[in-house]
């Protein structure tokens, strides 16, 4: 303890330090911050998307068309209704909103080593010494004599300071780290809330294109049924055989068990929906409503925003930055930690003078220690904490990759399908008109019932597959709206008070 000096008045509070020396080079040595200066390190980043749509231009970029409540491009009141419900109810939201807030505390709580911690209070202690203790026999020029039993008082009120100055900036990186944390901790929470939305939206399509799929099957049991009928009279006015009659109601029931299979996939997706809403599945309902739209165009935009534009981009980004601050704080235990100590109060034997002038007492000290050996568990740190940031390098640069992947993926699947799309209504009403022809060869006599039902299987197997296109290129739009970051901006990140106890936003 250094420059250590109990003195009768809080007026009076001497720190004796040769020169002043010390806390001179505290002060100089206060705004040193050793560690790698943070830069985010470069990804590829492409010029152009391969599969950029024909009729987007470059002048009106998505951002523009996504910004906010994406879902409500689709122009659907039901769906629009649903994906209100989500920020309001859906439990994984709820948990990465608590994650956040967590991560925000911890900022908090590392600024407190900004400043010193304080603690004051209060003892009183009566004690009564031994006759028979040591020491207790005091010789002097009469003889030796006992100072007998002693009873005293110990009135204390304490307040105590405990300081460790910033001298090699590790509360510093310690903060920046925990801000850093905490920024990709709302990161992480935009892409939940970007998932979760976008999950609703899939299965809600998925939903209609199904409902799609069940009106058809249902318009075909119906044709099939008639024309069970007329085979059947066909067959007793003795012009069709009993296979005929066998062959039709195979056809039947056939497509009745189709329709039945696609009511209980649709009612999977319903419970999905539920859960994604907070609602128990047993009473959620999602009225029926066959699929009739056709996708927006989604621009893309230009491939160098979408490294703003994914909050998981920007959370593996804010990881970076925390690893690099970590570096920083491991190497500052290379360097002394130095503390200060002041303590102050009053002490008394009676309650009397308790808090008078004469009671008070202070003094100030100030300690500094270095590690001299450890046997290596620094530079380990080190090496940990260096290593720890290289692997965050690899995984923001794996994301960046994995990102202009789904865009592409899905920019492509929507042309395609488009395509697929208008050859596959062709193939419809190719298949219809096959089918009518096989129905008149039938009832004029000129072939068999076989033909028919190989008709009747055609056409039913292209009108699904038109359907089911319909509903992939809906999924797909969605899913490229995901990949495209539905709208977000990494800027919002830079704009959040972590000190603050505000609510987490819970809107787009």
């Amino acid at each position: 303890m250094i420059g250590l000096r109990k003195i009768a008045s809080l007026r009076e509070v001497v720190l004796w330090i040769p020169g002043g020396a010390l806390f001179t080079g505290l002060i100089i040595l206060a705004g040193c911050v050793v560690g790698p200066r943070y830069s985010r390190p470069s990804a590829p980043v492409p010029t152009d998307y391969k599969e950029t749509p024909q009729n987007w231009k470059p002048a009106q970029p998505a951002d523009q068309t996504l910004r906010g409540k994406w879902w409500e491009v689709y122009q659907d009141p039901q769906l629009n209704a649903l994906e209100e419900k989500v920020n309001i109810s859906n439990q994984s939201l709820k948990a990465a909103e608590a994650q956040f807030a967590q991560a925000r505390a911890a900022v908090r709580y590392n600024r407190a080593d900004y400043y010193p911690a304080i603690t004051a209070g209060v003892s009183a202690t009566r004690e009564r010494l031994s006759a028979n203790r040591p020491l207790a026999q005091v010789s002097g020029a009469t003889g030796t004599t006992s100072t007998g039993a002693v009873t005293t008082n110990d009135l204390v009120i304490p307040v105590d300071m405990s300081y460790e100055p910033d001298v090699w900036g590790r509360v510093r990186r310690t903060v920046e780290a925990a801000r850093a944390d905490a920024q990709a901790s709302l990161a992480d929470l935009e892409s939940v809330r970007l998932s979760v939305h976008a999950e609703l939206a899939v299965d809600y399509f998925q939903s209609r294109e199904l409902d799609a799929e069940a009106q058809l099957l249902d318009s075909t049991v119906s044709s099939y049924a008639r024309q069970l009928e007329l085979t059947n009279n066909r067959y007793h006015g003795g012009v069709a055989s009993q296979v005929d009659v066998a062959q039709a109601q195979t056809q039947l029931e056939t497509a009745r068990a189709q329709a039945i299979d696609v009511r209980e996939q649709r009612t999977q997706f319903e419970h999905a929906m539920a859960v994604l809403i907070g609602e128990p599945a047993s009473i959620f309902i999602l009225p029926t409503a066959a699929l009739n739209a056709a996708p927006p165009v989604i621009p893309p935009g230009l491939p160098s925003e979408l490294l703003e534009r994914r909050p998981d981009i920007a959370a593996t980004e804010r990881q970076m930055a925390s690893a690099n601050a970590r570096i920083g704080i491991a190497k500052a235990a290379y360097f002394p930690l130095f503390n200060l100590t002041p303590s102050a109060g009053f002490e008394s034997t009676s309650i009397v003078n308790w808090l008078s002038d004469p009671s008070a007492f202070a003094t100030l000290g100030a300690s500094a220690v270095v590690t001299a050996f450890d046997a290596g568990r620094r530079r380990a740190a080190s090496d940990q904490a260096r290593a720890a940031y290289d692997q965050a390098v690899a995984n923001y640069r794996q994301n960046v990759l994995t990102a202009y992947q789904e865009v592409e993926d899905n920019l492509a699947a929507l042309r395609l399908l488009e395509d697929e799309s208008n050859t596959e209504t062709a193939a419809v009403a190719a298949a219809e008109h096959s089918l009518a022809l096989s129905n008149n060869r039938y009832k004029g006599g000129v072939t068999t019932y076989l033909e028919v039902i190989t008709a009747q299987a055609t056409a039913l197997a292209d009108e699904r597959t038109a359907v089911q296109i319909s509903g992939r290129r809906m999924v797909d739009s969605v899913l490229l709206i995901k990949a495209l970051g539905g709208g977000w901006d990494a800027a919002s990140l830079s704009t959040v008070k972590m000190e603050s106890r505000t609510p987490v936003p819970s809107g787009q």
